[in-house]
């Protein structure tokens, strides 16, 4: 089934590639109407990202309710009769799960296609709904289905959405009372968005470590664009009214420009926010205990909020406090690259092929030093030397609060060392010819750290000498990165 769902979807992906001329208004396209997400440039994904926009991206909830819309405006006439009626239910079910299928069957996707189903069954036989009920079955469904959803980032921010909109938006809506019909209109949409974000603002915060100041603006922004897009995409496809094509990609420019403008707007974001899980609770049980506080008008419960608003601000001042005093040592496990940080307070000097605007440093790198707090990065290459405050790198040795690294890489090649040089660690480097054996016999060392610029042949050598020598060592390339303590004298 799922074999069948991807040949499909790729045949529609493949009439988008045809129509469309511009490859981030077609990987906007393939991503938004058929979850394809193969496409996508950085540059596309973080404007989405930086402005609170990437649900967007996401085939979810909204995605589905504009299809029922839709399936529902055009079967309007199937009302007349009773069995006209079962007919349409029936259809508008089967094409909401058929896209289901086609998106991959992710959870925010079966969330509501599960949601929708129900609630036209019990609108069908004449049921009230109860939409915490609702809910509540359909996380239930999901986990008989996959019980490990629980711990999937989609779940969990697509249940807390739509619990934020049951819950908060009726609440926030009652804040002011408009009597203009299009003022009105637009409250409304900002209750939503200022709900949903409230209810997965924790979870927001500890996974992706930002916060969208303008979330409000851009995502009244895209409201009315991505329900255009939604509509024209889908009939394009199903309709094969193709002379739509050059509208759409031309609505889809428009909207990736807008987000872009907003995205670079000064102060649109507070990034590099890193919690961890004891903080995340705190942050969860202030919102929870405000809200109920704000909600019943209970003096203690706002000052219960406050006291644990108190102490998450001092938890995280204690952590830039510890931040400052650390001299840490982090060698990275990368596929091809190597790179190395050696940090010092809230500086690091990045020992690295890499430059800071590689895949690779965004990913696996940039992300380690900001969990770390380091605001100043200093980049050094392998062959450069470089000589500051607590560190220093020349002739092929680095000595860092006192502890020695020999960086042994192709310069040593069949070379000998004499009087037995006493090193912390050996980093071997870019396939040195030298053993093992000659190494241990000829420096005084304490760990061997093998990085990921040697090739398979160097690195299935290397393991094999050193499967029968008791040298401590690490071998960076498809296993964990590796950490060295200087403040308290541990390796992990």
């Amino acid at each position: 089934m799922i074999k069948y769902a991807l040949v499909v979807r790729q045949r529609q992906v493949d009439i988008y590639r045809k129509l469309i001329k511009d490859d981030e208004a077609f990987a906007v396209a393939s991503t938004l109407i058929l979850g394809y997400r193969a496409d996508l440039s950085k540059e596309t994904l973080s404007a989405y990202s930086r402005t609170g926009t990437i649900h967007a991206l996401s085939v979810s909830g909204m995605h589905v309710g504009i299809i029922y819309i839709l399936l529902n405006w055009l079967l309007v006439y199937f009302d007349k009769n009773a069995l006209l009626k079962l007919f349409k239910l029936l259809l508008i079910c089967t094409l909401i799960w058929y896209y289901s299928l086609l998106t991959g069957f992710s959870p925010s996707v079966l969330r509501s296609a599960i949601m929708l189903t129900v609630f036209i069954l019990a609108k069908q036989f004449k049921r009230t709904t109860n939409n915490y009920n609702i809910l509540a079955f359909t996380a239930f469904c999901l986990l008989i289905y996959n019980p490990f959803l629980i711990w999937d980032v989609g779940f969990q921010l697509s249940f807390l959405a739509v619990f934020g909109l049951i819950y908060f938006q009726p609440k926030i809506y009652k804040w002011f009372q408009i009597k203009n019909k299009w003022l009105d209109k637009l409250w409304s949409a900002i209750a939503l968005s200022l709900a949903a974000q409230i209810a997965t603002l924790p979870l927001s915060v500890y996974y992706f470590h930002q916060f969208p100041v303008y979330f409000i603006i851009s995502n009244l922004f895209i409201l009315f664009p991505i329900t255009l897009l939604m509509y024209a995409g889908i009939s394009i496809l199903l309709l094969k009214v193709y002379f739509l094509a050059p509208a759409f990609e031309w609505l889809i420019v428009f909207t990736n420009n807008g987000l872009k403008w907003i995205a670079n707007l000064p102060f649109s974001g507070i990034t590099a926010i890193w919690i961890n899980r004891y903080q995340l609770l705190l942050l969860s049980l202030f919102i929870m205990i405000l809200t109920i506080g704000l909600a019943y008008n209970r003096k203690k419960y706002l000052m219960t909020a406050m006291a644990i608003l108190l102490v998450l601000q001092l938890t995280l001042s204690y952590d830039k406090i510890k931040a400052m005093q650390q001299k840490q040592i982090v060698f990275f496990s990368l596929r091809k690259n190597f790179a190395a940080a050696f940090i010092y307070g809230r500086e690091s000097i990045l020992v690295s092929d890499l430059e800071l605007d590689d895949k690779s440093f965004d990913f696996f790198v940039k992300p380690a030093l900001e969990q770390k707090l380091v605001k100043t990065i200093n980049l050094v290459k392998w062959q450069d030397d470089l000589i500051m405050k607590n560190f220093s790198k020349k002739d092929k040795q680095i000595i860092f609060n006192n502890y020695s690294l020999l960086l042994m890489d192709e310069s040593f090649n069949y070379k000998k060392l004499v009087n037995k040089p006493k090193f912390d660690m050996v980093w071997l480097h870019n396939n040195p010819r030298q053993t093992i054996d000659n190494i241990e016999k000829e420096i005084d060392f304490s760990m061997l750290i093998i990085d990921s610029s040697n090739h398979d042949y160097s690195l299935s050598k290397f393991q094999e000498q050193l499967a029968t020598m008791k040298i401590d060592h690490h071998i960076l390339k498809k296993n964990n990165s590796y950490l060295v303590d200087l403040k308290h004298k541990t390796n992990e």
